[in-house]
């Protein structure tokens, strides 16, 4: 698989295959004209001798300051130079791929004023593998992800540092290992490479689609859970759902039902009175519903800001100007990961009251802890220790960063949206809930297999199969870390729901 860019019709899953695993990038060559032209209009507007920003005068409050033609291309190695401020632990390598390929593709629409041989060099680090290392902290989110794009360009244009094939080596001594010679960069190029929302949006594009595959694990596990508890199916009944016609609300009831159809479970306590379930059972399709539709908005943002325009001046060719605005704003991608966050963490939430309700023998019915000799064993107790610090950890971090601004550069850059720390809050909110769920899957098996010999529904004794293929039931304690770390991989590469899915065909067509 080739992903071939033109800046306008770049997918999230296309994004997911390059920065993770590595598929090949090619330019469209339908994107050529659009770049050459904008290129032309820099540099006939550098021979008519007009001023304008970016181009030829200082950044941010030094706007004011022109720069003289024979100082244009130390003014762009300046800019890439001083704004190489990062600190803190690097973005991983998928991030920092997401990130280049995010910002070729933006330079491929024809308004950023570069040449070619750029965007060309982009993508030849990109199928070369070599990935600049780029601290993750730094960035205010305005003017676009200055920092950590600056980290980016270092290594074109062969400084900074970069990994060539998995071994860490100076930016030069990267690109000349693979091959690839590093750019000299010329008048609007080094503002063109740093301006913009790529690195928010790279991380924001990974949540995303690991958030859609989070959710679908949250539907499964839920089933197991009230599998386990022998809870009701008539809140699942599409009828009630319909009353209410929130998109996200009805599939996950849909699905719920698909899921837990007939079993042997069901129909030992179909005649045992009980009329209704706890909410963390009875509301999964309102609760995980509600976070569905709210993950759904955040990917249609994404989907527009990919393949968006977003560094400043922008080159409009056909009119022959060059424009100052705002577009490296990162307002949208900032409110969007907040939202993200806080939607997975009542997906994790509400999975270990679940939890809770599972190895607590008051509410469950089933052994205390999940275990047969409680008291000489401790079973699945602590597990729940785990899931209640992850879910409060959780709280802390959906604290909302896009609420938050602190003006910049002497007061031009007066308000910004903290949209990189909103997406790395939400990555670290996801990667906690996904080891939630993972602790649910692995309390839901336990509880199913102590109702042995009842059998659950056929797709929960796909998914059952599937995590007992890797961690057998517990009959005696042992540490629980592998069995949790096992599940949470499981969850990441959606090989549960595809055991699933054998069963019942696709969940949560999109």
């Amino acid at each position: 698989m080739t992903v071939v860019i033109d800046g306008e019709h770049l997918t999230i899953d296309e994004v997911v295959q390059v920065s993770r695993h590595k598929k090949s990038v090619e330019l469209a060559e339908a994107a050529l004209d659009g770049i050459l032209a904008s290129r032309d209009v820099v540099e006939s507007t550098l021979a008519e001798g007009k001023i304008v920003y970016g181009v030829n005068t200082g950044f941010g409050d030094l706007s004011n300051v022109s720069i003289s033609p024979n100082d244009l291309a130390r003014l762009q190695v300046n800019l890439i130079r001083s704004h190489s401020a990062g600190v803190g632990p690097p973005f991983s390598e998928e991030v920092v791929r997401g990130m280049m390929l995010l910002r070729a593709n933006a330079l491929a629409k024809g308004y950023s004023g570069v040449r070619l041989e750029v965007i060309e060099a982009l993508i030849e680090m990109l199928n070369k593998d070599v990935v600049p290392i780029v601290p993750q902290q730094g960035s205010v989110g305005s003017s676009g992800d200055l920092a950590p794009l600056a980290h980016m360009a270092l290594v074109l244009i062969g400084e900074g540092r970069a990994s060539y094939k998995g071994t860490i080596y100076s930016g030069a001594e990267a690109m000349q290992s693979a091959q690839i010679t590093p750019i000299s960069l010329e008048a609007k190029e080094g503002v063109a490479l740093i301006n913009g929302t790529q690195p928010m949006s790279s991380v924001g594009c990974l949540v995303v689609h690991d958030a859609l595959t989070l959710v679908r694990n949250a539907i499964v596990a839920s089933a197991m859970s009230l599998e386990a508890l022998r809870g009701t199916r008539t809140a699942f009944d599409e009828r009630i759902h319909m009353t209410r016609r929130h998109e996200g609300q009805l599939d996950i009831a849909r699905t719920m039902l698909d899921i837990l159809r007939d079993s042997e479970i069901n129909k030992s306590h179909e005649n045992c009175g009980k009329v209704q379930d706890a909410y963390s059972l009875r509301c999964i399709p309102q609760v995980l519903g509600a976070s569905l539709d709210s993950i759904r908005y955040a990917r249609f943002v994404l989907e527009i800001e990919i393949n968006s325009a977003t560094d400043n001046p922008l080159v409009f060719a056909d009119e022959k100007e060059i424009l100052s605005g705002g577009n490296f704003h990162g307002q949208p991608i900032a409110i969007a990961m907040d939202l993200l966050g806080i939607v997975i963490s009542e997906i994790a939430n509400i999975s270990e009251r679940r939890i809770n309700r599972l190895v607590n023998a008051h509410l469950s019915g089933l052994p205390p802890f999940l275990t047969t000799e409680g008291g000489l064993e401790s079973g699945l107790m602590i597990a729940q220790y785990t899931a209640a610090s992850l879910v409060s950890e959780n709280k802390v971090l959906a604290h909302p960063a896009s609420v938050d601004s602190i003006p910049t550069s002497a007061d031009q850059e007066d308000h910004v949206s903290m949209g990189t720390i909103a997406a790395r809050k939400a990555m670290q909110i996801l990667q906690n809930a996904e080891n939630v769920i993972a602790i649910e899957y692995l309390c839901a098996s336990q509880g199913i297999d102590l109702l042995s010999p009842l059998a659950p529904s056929q797709p929960i004794t796909a998914a059952m199969s599937s995590i007992r293929e890797v961690v057998p039931m517990i009959q005696n304690d042992r540490p629980l870390h592998d069995d949790i770390s096992s599940i949470q991989s499981m969850i990441r590469t959606g090989h549960i729901i595809k055991c699933v899915e054998a069963v019942t065909g696709s969940i949560l067509e999109e």
